[in-house]
């Protein structure tokens, strides 16, 4: 993931989710798919902060096509120089369309660029624009090597399968192919910011643009789990407490919502406003960060909780209803937390949390040293004070 990388290099592990999909020494491009969709297969990928994930849909007649297929591509990617600079020219232009050309990407990646100024989270998953120009035949073939090897992988099989089949799959098609010597750690340490970060984006913005960011914990803090439902009640919906009070009463907004990175790394929970045109963004600003401070001082209530407690045992719930949410949940906590059976601890922890725990995780996140705040907007309608 863009965690791995470094100055000169960024957005090399989204390359690479690219790349993987354009041809082996055995197989010209567009085979992998090929081969896969005559076998009733289907695939996708994504690229995170912290991880590449690749994912394949087939039938189970399909398993020793799909092993042959991740262990041609693992061991004998091509790097044609012709498909290089294609895949370059294509990524620029997905950085065009997506970050450089989209208000709300804009800043997002300046945010992050800010909150972060020694982790590599502040880099774009996609990458900076000089970075992208500039990778090396060199930079990919050491990137490759060193993080596209059988012990830095973690495969997840779910569906109407046998483990004997798949151990003895994997044995013929993946332990032949010699592991790596084991990826460096990423050793820097987000130092503790010591006051608010602001940033300012001057264009031309139709919807003015808020975004508030405060440092928060690791993907295996309990204190994550908490600020989840956190999220939650402040953000989860037309119900929430923000949306109720900043769109539909007073009408400061026209959306709002919410995130939190979940990564290896201390990250960010994250908030997100589109303003009216004509939009007061001080005022507005104001009136997020006094909602935030009040949940500090006074918590939340506890029918509050319980309905958080509901629907975020709802979605998991829900989410393991099919192979695919199944997958993906025993991956995440396989990777995040060294156990896939972590995942089953799940409901009885989120059950656990108390009004008072949620009221202190507010208290220690949602302090004005602690935040980074951006706005986009229209030249003269910033927010900021002379």
């Amino acid at each position: 993931g863009g965690r791995n990388e470094y100055p000169g290099i960024t957005g090399l592990s989204h390359f690479f989710e690219h790349m993987m999909f354009n041809g082996t020494t055995t197989l010209e491009p567009g085979e992998f798919d090929r081969v896969m969709e005559a076998a009733g297969g289907a695939n996708n990928a994504y690229t995170s902060n912290d991880l590449t994930v690749y994912q394949n849909w087939f039938p189970r007649s399909a398993l020793k096509t799909i092993l042959e297929l991740e262990a041609d591509r693992l061991q004998n990617l091509s790097f044609d120089r012709d498909m290089i600079e294609s895949e370059r020219s294509v990524i620029t232009s997905e950085r065009q369309a997506g970050v450089d050309n989209e208000n709300d990407s804009r800043l997002y990646e300046q945010v992050l660029a800010t909150a972060f100024v020694a982790h590599p989270y502040q880099f774009p998953i996609i990458g900076w624009p000089s970075d992208i120009a500039g990778w090396t035949q060199a930079d990919l073939e050491s990137y490759f090597q060193t993080y596209y090897a059988p012990n830095n992988a973690t495969m997840v099989f779910v569906g109407a399968i046998s483990p004997e089949a798949v151990f003895m799959l994997a044995d013929r098609h993946l332990a032949p192919i010699p592991a790596q010597r084991p990826p460096p750690p990423v050793r820097t340490v987000e130092p503790e910011q010591a006051g608010e970060r602001r940033l300012v984006i001057e264009t031309d913005a139709p919807t003015p643009l808020l975004h508030v960011a405060f440092h928060a914990g690791r993907a295996t803090d309990p204190e994550t789990r908490h600020m989840a439902l956190l999220l939650n009640i402040l953000t989860g919906g037309s119900s929430s407490r923000l949306h109720r009070l900043l769109v539909e009463e007073e009408q400061l907004a026209l959306s709002v919502g919410g995130l939190q990175f979940e990564g290896f790394d201390p990250g960010l929970v994250y908030f997100y406003l589109t303003l009216p045109p004509d939009a007061d963004i001080a005022a507005v600003e104001a009136r997020l960060l006094e909602e935030l401070s009040r949940v500090a001082s006074e918590g939340v209530t506890r029918a509050e909780l319980n309905k958080a407690q509901n629907i975020v045992l709802a979605d998991f719930w829900r989410g393991l209803a099919t192979i695919d949410g199944k997958a993906r949940a025993l991956g995440r906590f396989e990777v995040f937390t060294g156990s896939y059976e972590n995942l089953f601890l799940q409901p009885e922890e989120v059950r656990a949390v108390t009004v008072e725990e949620i009221r202190a995780v507010a208290k220690d996140v949602f302090q004005r040293r602690n935040r980074t705040v951006g706005v986009l907007s229209s030249p003269g309608n910033t927010g900021e004070t002379n």
